[in-house]
């Protein structure tokens, strides 16, 4: 048979670990191609492009970013290709099984759950001409006019399963994309808004062939691999020995772990910030809320407190960035509540912190909620919240506008120096800043008119400057810096109008080339001449003292130049600070 196996990915880079493992598993009785697509794509281009392959079968790998389109794709497929065997499988419809083969009539098989041992099953069945398909286990189909829901499948060993991560047709883009790699399957704990709570206990993959499936990835020039583990540091051991043995074998290629940061060992932290080379490990942490009462109700054992211990360490250790995410419209938290539990990670100063809205996923404990807490959510993937009983649909739209700063800004990391002076001390909390500015944001329409680089920092001093912002002369010097600090390149345009003239640079710029210690000894060693110093450096009016301001938060009010330069050789911007003497001859003292 010609089998294709494919799936529509959220972005090009992203792969189907799936679509692997089903390939791996089905030979060598059965040779499948793998095609992958994006939600992107256009749909005629991706029926076109399975046509053009004639398969007797196609299974499709369904999740809630790409279900509706998939079936949009299915639907023209079944039309010019009568004949092919449609096969679904994947956590979007392993639940309400007989609701998809209902609601897609040109669907022909479902697999539920785990999917290798019953897609090959079903695939020799098909060989051999089979009219009955009662035996595959943990399959969904038509027989007749009837929808026929098969008893479900036993756990299989994973040590069966052959090595997905060796395709010779992915050698060739182990570079440019992001390789998805598990070393277990299941969770200990039983979240009930997560699908991995319904899978009981923890089964590993043998750590050594771990070992050697990662060495080949790395020395064939992966650059990026996620482990999809949904805890990955629930082993204490396994855990340490895999990260010892990246440490010692990382080969440059970056290596991303879901973790559960209130169960992480003292020992191991330690090991991590004495070991680990800074930039090679991203840990991604699921707070979600920090009411007590909200993660009782959905089964979410959690220490604040000892979360808040790991990611101060791994932060103090600046070897590993963070990722965090929080969740909108958990039962019981209403818009206050929120408030506080963004304000209470926020603190924490990740290098990222992601706010997700709930999504009440088929076979979840909290669809099965959903009545108590008077859920009103969508009807379609990604079936995300519309309100609940303490939170209105106003109070959605308004956090909605926070996540909308907070990845432009925060997330976004394009002026660090700015947005710490503005959750530190000039909003009441991180969380008033993000809502506020969200709010004028989306009132002065930007929001449905997309943005280039420095329109960020226009409208932010817009915002600024409607609010009445008390230290606005300091967050303006501060993103004047982030604003130079992020070219590397000496800009040809500001967001800022000049405030100076050009005989007044000329002066500044005169006397720095004369006395380049008065800048300092780091750019005194540069040697630059005028013609350097004119084409490499920039040269900009702060009205507070930069440096004191850098090293502890200092406010000295003065009038002060702050001094750029773009070194064209390593493609930085270095700032550079002066005493406050250094040009006193000049009308402004050069800082």
């Amino acid at each position: 048979m010609n089998v294709v196996l494919t799936t529509l990915n959220a972005k090009y880079i992203h792969t189907c670990l799936a679509l692997r493992l089903l390939k791996k598993y089905a030979e060598p009785e059965f040779d499948t191609d793998i095609m992958e697509f994006t939600i992107k794509d256009p749909a005629m281009n991706i029926v076109s492009d399975l046509y053009s392959r004639k398969p007797d079968v196609i299974g499709f790998s369904c999740y809630i970013w790409n279900i509706e389109q998939t079936i949009h794709v299915i639907r023209m497929l079944k039309k010019v290709l009568p004949e092919t065997k449609i096969v679904l499988g994947g956590p979007e419809v392993s639940y309400d099984t007989e609701y998809w083969l209902e609601r897609i009539a040109e669907v022909d098989f479902i697999v539920i759950g785990e999917g290798e041992e019953t897609f090959k099953h079903l695939l020799k069945e098909m060989e051999a001409g089979s009219n009955g398909y009662h035996f595959v286990f943990g399959l969904g189909y038509r027989k007749e006019d009837k929808i026929v829901i098969n008893p479900g499948r036993g756990k299989l060993d994973l040590n069966d399963i052959p090595s997905p991560y060796r395709l010779d047709e992915d050698l060739a883009s182990l570079g440019k994309r992001v390789t998805y790699f598990e070393t277990s399957r299941g969770c200990p704990f039983s979240c009930q808004f997560c699908l991995s709570s319904i899978e009981v206990g923890v089964r590993y993959f043998d750590i050594e062939r771990v070992k050697e499936d990662l060495l080949y990835l790395v020395r064939n020039g992966a650059k990026m691999i996620k482990f999809i583990d949904r805890t990955f540091n629930i082993k204490r051991d396994y855990a340490l020995e895999i990260f010892d043995f990246l440490i010692k074998n990382h080969g440059g290629c970056e290596f991303q772990f879901e973790i559960t940061a209130d169960i992480m060992r003292p020992e191991v932290l330690e090991f991590l910030n004495e070991n680990a080379p800074p930039g090679i490990f991203r840990f991604e942490i699921g707070v979600q809320s920090t009411n007590d009462a909200t993660n009782d109700l959905i089964q979410r054992r959690q220490n604040f407190k000892k979360l808040a211990r790991t990611v101060t360490l791994v932060k103090d250790g600046q070897k590993i960035d963070q990722h965090l995410d929080l969740i909108a419209g958990l039962p019981e938290e209403d818009y206050d509540s929120f408030k506080q539990t963004f304000n209470d990670v926020f603190a924490l100063r990740p290098e990222e912190l992601q706010l997700g809205f709930l999504k009440m996923l088929r076979g979840t404990g909290m669809r099965a909620m959903a009545e108590r807490f008077g859920y009103r959510f969508m009807d379609n993937a990604p079936y995300e919240i519309l309100s609940n009983n303490i939170l209105s649909f106003d109070d959605i739209v308004k956090m909605k506008r926070v996540e909308d700063i907070l990845e432009k800004y925060w997330n976004d990391h394009r002026m660090d120096n700015t947005m710490k002076r503005l959750t530190d001390h000039t909003f009441a909390t991180p969380f008033d800043f993000f809502q506020e500015y969200g709010n004028v944001w989306d009132a002065q329409g930007w929001s449905r008119i997309g943005h280039q680089f420095e329109d960020l920092f226009t409208r932010l001093d817009y915002f600024l400057e409607k609010t009445n912002a008390p230290d606005i002369y300091i967050v303006r010097g501060l993103m004047k810096l982030d604003y130079l600090l992020h070219h590397k390149h000496k800009p040809r345009k500001r967001w800022w109008t000049p405030d100076f003239d050009k005989e007044e640079q000329t002066q500044v710029r005169e006397y720095i080339c004369e006395h380049p210690a008065s800048v300092s000894d780091e750019f005194a060693d540069l040697n630059l001449s005028d013609k350097e110093i004119h084409k490499h450096v920039v040269i900009e009016k702060i009205d507070f003292n930069l440096d004191s301001y850098l090293k502890n938060e200092t406010v000295r009010n003065g009038a002060y130049h702050l001094i750029v330069y773009y070194n064209p050789k390593t493609l930085q911007a270095v700032p550079f600070t002066v005493p406050e003497n250094a040009a006193s001859d000049l009308k402004e003292k050069t800082s």
